[in-house]
């Protein structure tokens, strides 16, 4: 690997690592003390980042359950009394089915004067959930399959998803009698809006009894910014930092690919793409079809490289984050690869295909660009 892909590559985890589930809820409880929680509920793909700082704040007395991805929960090394559910992303799965009962049995059933601390990041909608009448596993999932291949942005998606859902847009927390619900979010959504964030999983319903504190602990914002604070420490000069990748790939590619006039230095930009897929889609998700379509967009040049990847280490369906390109990634078969989804396995070809594992995080995408 060359230099620059190193540096690139250090630049972005260092915008992972102010991102992290444990390392954002100790900094939240920290700057902001809460009372004792009476339980612990984590539920999205930084699940078990952040239930390992609540737990070691609070200590083995209160009860924790983490509801996350699968492969999502070892890295943490939580507790043994921790109980702990994996479960499918980004279609659910029957595991998903269960975790949302045991999500479901928890909050209702704590007592009048309780206080819940409800952890909630990304990926809570396909990880956790409860149908309403009428809606099967199979339902369900084809439905999710359905909506992801439709090129919409998460809310249009968690807007259906909610719709069809017993304890999602604040329809969870409608069950709980209890005095007090603090409620932390990892945002992967435009507006870091809580109604949307896991389809609303950690908002109050509109009329609601108990108390409710409600904190965004971890943004796209806070990684972009971390990544300029790396950048300028390695003597490069921050050429943008911007929220601009809610579009198409096309066009995202595009507004990339505008801002590169050969002035040296990085571009930072985050966002959430969207694609439309084929009716039988290769390997790759959003964030390796961005990477190969700004790499047409950039063939040829000289001193450019870009990484683009998913924060939460995951792109679609893969185990891969995402792409890291340059001027020479584009070449034959590429532009019939994007045709058909098959980004990923191009880019494996080319040795370009950008592996981290999970993060403990989930805000969106990040794109870099370092110019020479």
């Amino acid at each position: 690997m060359t230099a620059d892909r190193e540096l690139v590559k250090r630049l972005w985890w260092a915008g992972i690592r102010a991102v992290r589930g444990e390392e954002a809820v100790r900094a939240a409880l920290t700057k902001a003390p809460i009372e004792m929680p009476d339980a612990i509920v984590s539920v999205g793909k930084a699940a078990a980042s952040m239930a390992k700082a609540a737990v070691s704040a609070f200590g083995p007395e209160v009860p924790c359950l983490v509801l996350t991805k699968y492969d999502h929960a070892s890295q943490a090394s939580l507790p043994d009394h921790v109980e702990v559910i994996e479960s499918a992303h980004p279609v659910p799965d029957d595991q998903s089915l269960r975790a949302g009962q045991r999500l479901l049995q928890v909050v209702s059933r704590m007592e009048k004067d309780a206080h819940l601390l409800l952890l909630v990041s990304g990926g809570a909608s396909a990880l956790v959930e409860v149908p309403v009448d009428g809606w099967d596993l199979d339902k369900l999932a084809a439905e999710n399959a359905r909506l992801l291949a439709a090129g919409l942005d998460i809310h249009a998606m968690n807007e259906r998803r909610r719709a069809l859902s017993r304890i999602k847009g604040g329809r969870l927390l409608s069950e709980f009698s209890g005095r007090r619900v603090t409620t932390f979010a990892i945002s992967d959504v435009e507006g870091d809006d809580l109604d949307v964030i896991g389809s609303g999983i950690g908002a109050a319903p509109e009329t609601h009894k108990f108390l409710h504190d409600a904190r965004i602990v971890a943004s796209n914002a806070i990684a972009r910014a971390a990544v300029a604070e790396a950048a300028a420490a390695e003597g490069l000069t921050v050429l943008a930092s911007d929220e601009v990748l809610y579009a198409d790939i096309t066009e995202a590619a595009d507004r990339i690919a505008g801002t590169l006039d050969g002035t040296p230095g990085l571009s930072i930009f985050g966002g959430e793409p969207t694609t439309v897929l084929p009716e039988n889609p290769g390997e790759g998700g959003r964030n390796q079809a961005l990477a190969l379509t700004l790499a047409g967009r950039v063939a040829s040049r000289s001193g450019l490289t870009a990484l683009v990847a998913g924060t939460d280490g995951s792109d679609g369906p893969t185990t891969a984050a995402g792409g890291m390109v340059d001027g020479g990634t584009w070449g034959a078969g590429a532009a019939d690869s994007l045709r058909r989804a098959d980004s990923g396995t191009y880019l494996v070809g080319r040795d370009d295909l950008f592996v981290s594992g999970p993060t403990g995080t989930n805000v969106m995408d990040l794109a870099l660009v370092l110019q020479r």
